[in-house]
């Protein structure tokens, strides 16, 4: 049956081929359909010939997201457009008619967030997300809940209001003030030392903060403060001082994440997959106006496949499905068809959009926050922590990765001048060590040192092992996201071949040291890649190469301890390697060896009684 199905889907992935190898060499668009005649794929196309058939060719071409898709397309249809304009603008308007599984699909929110004023007396200031008719004051709508909460954080913050659980003027001086008066962030009400007018009067500046801004609220509170010191209301005058201190403070912390550049829309991608396990991806956007960071978005997601592609399809959804297009369109890596994106922002904005991608300075750092905050949702849904999704994702994307490298295998080659010869494996998932994966190897091919041949031999035979275990997908079975060797440029020339052999397609690189045996770089055909000012990824590499060496080291001091032994037993008249290394295996220390009668001896595989004799006979003459 699996052999049917298998000639079955070839025979459909030929067919499918040989339709789209007689498509036009125009632009247009490409609808993708399952045996259910369900929409799964919409994309646009520059040349449709080129671009349908790539879907039908080698699966080694392929994403895994691409992969799942095309093995589930029955048919296909195409319609032919003008220009590649027309055919995006077509492509947006499909995905949002059908929703295809396989398309990245966000949700087109139309729900609207308000700042509530609650009806008096002693009113409250909070969050709602929908307009009833109540009676209470309403400010809004917004698009975001973000930008409410954080308008409510700020107004409860500078004017001291009250959110506790009371309710006035019932709980007057019923019980003791919580702990907010006391840190001075409320005014409490509970106490009944500010009368209903006085708590009124605070509620209409809060309101006036809410609906005009910072800088209004600040010249009209000004005035009032001036007045009531005129008034010789000192006392009065003091608490508006200390509101309009609060508004400076807050605006200061806010120009922590200002911008020169006053409106944009700032874009990260960070990726979490590799050949196994749940892939899964984060979009974080901050988006500016008059410089200020007013609102932050986060999505969460699947498998995307290539980055590229990704951030060009969720710039078309994002836009899509919101009204406001800024004149900069900020990114932390490169687009699909940019011009063309750009053309149809600036289309939708009424003028000249940029798409930038910066490499230094205060832009960079924004790009630079926006994954760190990416990363850390990331991680968070996936139960990790925001440090190690972020070294992974900086890490792959020093080395040139499409994703970040989720399943790490380290090697590193120990021994003492080419004696005892072993190499250590270690392997890191989602950044930390997975030591039930460690494995160990004495090298068999050859004695003395050659840390180039031995390096090609430890990996040709994991690879074999490989082979013949890939259908339980754990341990050998599981080939790695990347491969790091402990060493350079010599020992990369020596393991390459052995992966072209094997037919294998693994990242592969090498751990520098420097003089101090410390993490200098990273070692790639040709040349090195510095690390040093890559904070996360030069953490993690430097983790990986030392927990590599630890292991290897071990394992040799093992194996040296356990060789020395055996040439101790050797040194008995009739025990030769094999019986000194069954005597050790059956009694796992030489202490227990030394103690054993000789009838415990004659037990062990492969032993005589002369034998027997021999070794008792041997430690007891130690004794005396």
């Amino acid at each position: 049956c699996v052999c049917k199905e298998g000639s079955f889907m070839a025979d459909r992935i030929k067919s499918l081929r040989e339709k789209a190898m007689r498509l036009p060499l125009q632009p247009g668009v490409y609808i993708m359909k399952d045996k259910s005649d369900h929409v799964i794929y919409v994309g646009k196309a520059k040349a449709l010939k080129n671009r349908v058939s790539q879907y039908f060719g080698s699966e080694k071409n392929h994403d895994e997201k691409v992969r799942q898709m095309v093995a589930h397309v029955h048919h296909f249809e195409f319609i032919v457009t003008d220009s590649e304009f027309e055919a995006l603008i077509l492509e947006c308007s499909l995905i949002k008619q059908y929703h295809p599984k396989y398309n990245i699909l966000l949700k087109d929110d139309k729900g609207y967030h308000y700042i509530k004023i609650t009806k008096g007396p002693w009113s409250r200031v909070e969050a709602a997300k929908q307009k009833l008719e109540d009676g209470a004051t309403y400010i809004g709508p917004f698009i975001s809940s973000w930008t409410v909460k954080q308008a409510v954080d700020e107004a409860v913050k500078i004017f001291k209001l009250p959110v506790c659980h009371k309710k006035f003027p019932q709980d007057i001086r019923k019980t003791r003030p919580c702990l907010n008066y006391y840190i001075k962030q409320c005014c409490a009400p509970c106490r009944g030392t500010i009368t209903e007018q006085e708590y009124d009067e605070i509620i209409k500046d809060a309101e006036e903060f809410l609906r005009g801004g910072s800088a209004v609220s600040l010249k009209a509170l000004t005035e009032k403060m001036t007045e009531a010191a005129e008034n010789m209301e000192f006392e009065k005058a003091a608490r508006i001082r200390d509101r309009i201190a609060a508004i400076k403070k807050i605006s200061e912390k806010q120009k922590v994440v200002r911008a020169k550049v006053a409106e944009q829309d700032v874009f990260a991608l960070v990726q979490s997959g590799g050949s196994h396990g749940t892939a899964a991806a984060c979009f974080e956007v901050f988006r500016f106006s008059e410089g200020r960071l007013y609102d932050q978005e986060t999505f969460l997601m699947g498998e995307i496949g290539d980055a590229k592609r990704a951030r060009t399809e969720f710039l078309e959804r994002y836009y899509s499905v919101r009204d406001r297009v800024p004149p900069r369109v900020t990114l932390d890596g490169e687009v699909e068809d940019a011009e063309l994106l750009q053309e149809w922002l600036s289309d939708k904005l009424g003028k000249k959009v940029t798409i930038t991608i910066p490499k230094i300075g205060e832009q960079a750092q924004l790009v630079e926050m926006c994954r760190n905050n990416a990363a850390e949702k990331l991680a968070q849904s996936m139960e990790r922590t925001g440090r190690e999704a972020s070294a992974l994702d900086e890490l792959g994307r020093l080395l040139g990765m499409d994703t970040p490298p989720m399943y790490i295998e380290a090697y590193d080659i120990s021994h003492q001048s080419g004696e005892d010869n072993v190499a250590g494996m270690v392997v890191f998932e989602n950044g930390r060590p997975l030591k039930s994966a460690y494995r160990k190897f004495k090298i068999k091919g050859f004695t003395g040192q050659d840390d180039y041949a031995s390096m090609a031999e430890v990996i040709e035979r994991r690879l074999q092992e490989y082979q013949q275990n890939q259908e339980s997908g754990e341990g050998f079975g599981r080939l790695p996201d990347l491969i790091l060797l402990d060493g350079g440029k010599g020992q990369i020339s020596a393991v390459r071949p052995v992966l072209e052999r094997a037919g294998v397609d693994i990242p592969l690189f090498g751990m520098v040291k420097d003089d101090k045996h410390k993490t200098r770089a990273i070692a790639k055909d040709g040349g090195e890649i510095s690390i040093l000012s890559k904070r996360k990824a030069f953490t993690l590499v430097s983790t990986i190469q030392e927990e590599v060496h630890r292991f290897a080291i071990g394992y040799h001091r093992q194996v040296r301890k356990k060789s020395t032994l055996q040439t101790e037993l050797t040194q008995i008249p009739g025990i030769g390697d094999s019986r000194a290394k069954a005597i050790l295996s059956y009694f796992k220390t030489m202490k227990a060896v030394k103690q054993a009668e000789i009838e415990q001896l004659e037990l062990v595989p492969g032993m005589t009684k002369p034998a027997a004799q021999a070794v008792y006979q041997y430690f007891r003459n130690q004794e005396e």
